[in-house]
């Protein structure tokens, strides 16, 4: 096989320094181990990086186009000095790492954490919406360092390790030769830059721990377990970092009247047998008497609810658009589920009167027939189709 890097390669002699950088790129991936397993191949793969060694550095270059013997000397040491980022660097172009990532210090300002913060609210307030004030132990900017986290008055100083590239190299040995990895250096933790004065208000975090006061603005509309973002009011990054979010998770607490399906409420009211037989009409609480209410308000705390005669336990009557508002627009119902209360105490007038009107209806003695529950309407469809 030639020992002529360029005949290797495949370039001119006077080709650039990108152009053989590219002819590089384009063998290595053709010739990687990984791509092609061959051992014929992987020899010329080793040919290959050692050319690209000798053709990559103008003093070796110079020093072969003069007749010397720098390419001889890259193929007797197996691959000294060869660099695995070269082969990254084919594969996913200059300045990657064997991760994929961007070679080079980390930033000290990263974003902060998300937080949660749960917030009890009673059924009206989830309904019509409430504005809250939380308190919040969280992560604040150190004002003293500005969120630097040095000492006012002093600034990071370039890591002595790494020379500021927040990575050192690592050699290893292999079948290749002698590769070298990008490691975080551990001098600076891959900042590429020390606080020789750390600020003493957060001993170099850039953050302290403190509580706070926000102001939340609840929807009319939210339910159990809703959770509200508030975008930028969570912890601090260390470093000066941006915020993360701040999210508050809404617990309704029980209703003593009401309960909550959807956006409709539900109550019960219980009638005295006489009122359920003969009619009448009730004055119901809405959900609405439990909101402050001023002098002037005109929003309606009550509803006067028409019981027809003969209704029966059981039945239910819905009031359009008495339920909770939706997020979306628009308001559920008020279902009120009515309970007929049957007398259990009689004095003998009432004994009387009551025997009396079974007397008048023919039902001193009933016959105790029984019949089988009332069918849906599907049910009623099916036995149809059934003949």
């Amino acid at each position: 096989m030639t020992q002529d890097p360029y005949e290797i390669l495949g370039v001119s002699r006077d080709a650039s320094a990108d152009e053989i950088k590219k002819a590089y790129r384009r063998l290595a991936r053709q010739l990687h181990p990984d791509v092609n397993p061959d051992p014929a191949t992987q020899e010329r793969f080793k040919d290959v990086s050692r050319a690209y060694e000798v053709l990559s550095d103008p003093g070796k270059r110079a020093a072969y186009d003069r007749g010397g013997d720098a390419f001889s000397q890259g193929f007797g040491g197996a691959g000294q000095g060869f660099s695995f980022t070269d082969i990254m660097d084919a594969f996913f172009g200059g300045g990657a790492t064997a991760g994929g990532q961007q070679r080079g210090p980390r930033s000290r300002a990263r974003r902060g954490q998300d937080a949660l913060i749960r917030l009890d609210v009673t059924l009206a307030d989830a309904a019509f919406g409430v504005t809250k004030d939380l308190k919040v132990d969280t992560a604040l900017r150190c004002e003293a360092c500005e969120g630097q986290g040095t000492a006012p008055g002093t600034s990071p100083t370039t890591c002595e390790t790494c020379h500021g590239q927040g990575e050192v190299a690592v050699v290893q040995r292999s079948f290749l030769g002698e590769i070298r990895t990008l490691r975080p250096c551990a001098a600076c933790r891959g900042y590429g830059s020390v606080i020789p004065d750390p600020c003493r208000e957060c001993s170099g975090d850039g953050r302290i721990r403190s509580r706070r006061t926000l102001t939340v603005k609840i929807p009319a509309g939210v339910d159990n377990g809703t959770r509200v973002q508030l975008t930028g009011q969570g912890e601090v990054g260390p470093g000066g970092g941006p915020a993360g979010d701040l999210y508050v998770e809404i617990h309704v607490e029980p209703h003593k009247t009401f309960t909550r399906h959807g956006n409709d409420l539900h109550s019960t009211i219980s009638l005295p047998m006489t009122a359920a037989a003969l009619g009448t009409q009730l004055t119901l609480p809405l959900l609405e008497a439990d909101l402050p209410q001023s002098e002037d308000s005109e929003t309606a705390t009550t509803y006067d609810l028409e019981i027809r005669p003969g209704t029966q336990s059981g039945s239910e009557q819905v009031i359009r658009g008495f339920g909770v508002p939706s997020l979306r627009g628009g308001r559920g119902d008020l279902v009120v589920s009515v309970v007929v209360d049957t007398p259990t105490r009689l004095d003998p007038r009432q004994e009387e009167l009551l025997r009396e009107l079974a007397a008048i209806r023919g039902e001193e003695s009933p016959d105790g027939q029984v019949e089988a529950p009332h069918k849906s309407m599907f049910g009623r469809l099916r036995d149809a189709f059934q003949g």
